[in-house]
């Protein structure tokens, strides 16, 4: 690897793809969703490329399209325990909620996973967006926005105080002594606050990372804010180049004013590329996917998005904006406007506004050559927008495999993407440092 800033990359694995309409397509695999062997083979093929990590995302509730996609999951930290097992250095991130997870069983559960993949953890924190997921566990109704973020900041905390709770150095293991642990260096985090009440500490030593990476994916306010103050990697959803500059440097002026170096916070928008040997054979494939979509699952897909339920409407006719409520759903304020930005700038019709949001929810869905999508990753990254991506692959495995095979190699060519790892943990990966213990601090303070 060069001197210079090289791109992140993650894959973010679905289970047949990121278009809605993949596992319709002739060339994916839906039948293999529940087949470990299947995600082993693509962690291995990304691994092999020297993608950075595996993204893995989750939600505690049925999606209730499910009639119409495959959107079910494997639960993301089993999954990647068995990810861990077939690779060596690839990092390894999942989506685990804050609003639907208690601290202690969550922190263990990251911290397993770091210690068997040897320092590749990543954590996904969420709020959960899907108000039925309230009545899966017990509770009469979804919390509101506000009251989620305020809960995931004592979540974090908590988190955090408990990965820590044991100093680098508190294991011991010396046989002539007979000492295994150090227990003056294990720590009671003795938290009594608003929403948990933690004594501590984690039964399990510190981690090789210190702690596992800390990624965020909202961008409401509340999302920014938090984003901001406690990320290090950031998953973001963005249609132009302009809108992504503005939220990175919203984004990175904000970590700054908490005294954090904004190199330390990864910016990683989504990219979903249709790749062809030329511009109309990649347009061609991604209207391939387009046309297998089906009205009754967009639909619903929109109505989550906007709040505007448009069954029944002339797919053909305009798309009608005066319906569009300002403030949007609770929940989703980032996507609102999104959508509301393509409605306002294309003045599409339904069913065209449908396809256009087919290909990543919402996320950059690029079609082109090689060399095209090379051209405008480098883009963004160059012109401040983006320090890498998440890349989506529209199906799988033969999207990806085209990504790989075609794009990589540009972006290598260019100096832009690393010819090996130069590190073993996700932390290296990001060229993020490993935390000290908030115990040590303390410990220094009082000596």
């Amino acid at each position: 690897m060069t001197g210079r800033r090289q791109l992140t990359l993650n894959l973010f694995i679905y289970p047949g793809g990121h278009h809605e309409a993949a596992w319709r397509y002739k060339g994916s695999e839906p039948q293999r969703a529940f087949d470990i062997e299947y995600y082993q083979e693509l962690a291995r093929r990304a691994e092999a490329a020297k993608f950075d990590a595996v993204f893995f995302a989750d939600g505690p509730a049925l999606a209730d399209n499910i009639r119409y996609a495959a959107r079910f999951r494997l639960e993301p930290i089993t999954w990647l325990a068995a990810i861990a097992a077939v690779t060596s250095r690839i990092g390894l991130i999942a989506t685990a909620s804050t609003t639907y997870s208690e601290p202690y069983n969550l922190a263990r559960l990251f911290a397993s996973l770091d210690h068997i993949s040897h320092g590749r953890a990543g954590w996904n924190i969420v709020t959960t967006s899907a108000p039925q997921a309230a009545q899966n566990f017990g509770l009469p109704e979804h919390p509101p926005h506000g009251e989620r973020y305020e809960k995931a900041k004592e979540f974090l905390d908590v988190v955090t105080k408990l990965w820590d709770s044991w100093e680098d150095d508190a294991l011991v293991i010396d046989p002539a002594s007979g000492i295994f642990a150090d227990t003056d260096r294990i720590h009671s985090i003795d938290h009594v606050g608003k929403h948990f009440r933690v004594r501590g500490p984690l039964n399990t030593a510190r981690s090789p990372q210190g702690r596992p990476v800390y990624v965020q994916a909202g961008s409401s306010e509340d999302g920014r804010a938090f984003a901001a103050r406690f990320a290090e990697a950031i998953f973001t959803a963005h249609q132009t180049l302009g809108s992504a500059q503005q939220f990175y440097s919203d984004i990175k002026s904000r970590a700054k004013a908490f005294d954090r170096k904004p190199e330390h916070v990864k910016i990683l928008p989504g990219i979903s590329p249709f790749i062809g040997s030329t511009q109309s054979e990649a347009r061609a494939l991604q209207e391939e996917f387009d046309d297998l979509i089906q009205p009754e699952y967009s639909l619903v897909q929109l109505r989550r998005m906007i709040g505007v339920d448009l069954s029944g409407h002339d797919l053909d006719a305009p798309f009608p904006r005066h319906l569009i409520d300002t403030k949007g759903p609770a929940g989703v304020a980032s996507r609102f406007q999104l959508v509301v930005d393509i409605i306002d700038r294309e003045r599409p019709t339904i069913r065209q506004l449908l396809r256009r949001l087919a290909g990543g929810r919402g996320h950059w869905v690029i079609a082109g050559t090689p060399e095209e999508v090379a051209d405008n990753i480098q883009t963004w990254f160059e012109d401040g927008a983006a320090d890498g991506f998440n890349v989506m692959p529209p199906w799988l495995t033969g999207g990806f495999d085209a990504f790989v095979e075609q794009v990589v190699p540009i972006l290598r060519k260019r100096g832009l993407f690393r010819e090996d790892y130069t590190g073993a943990t996700l932390r290296d990966h990001y060229g993020l440092p490993r935390p000290d213990s908030l115990f040590a601090h303390l410990a220094r303070a009082i000596a």
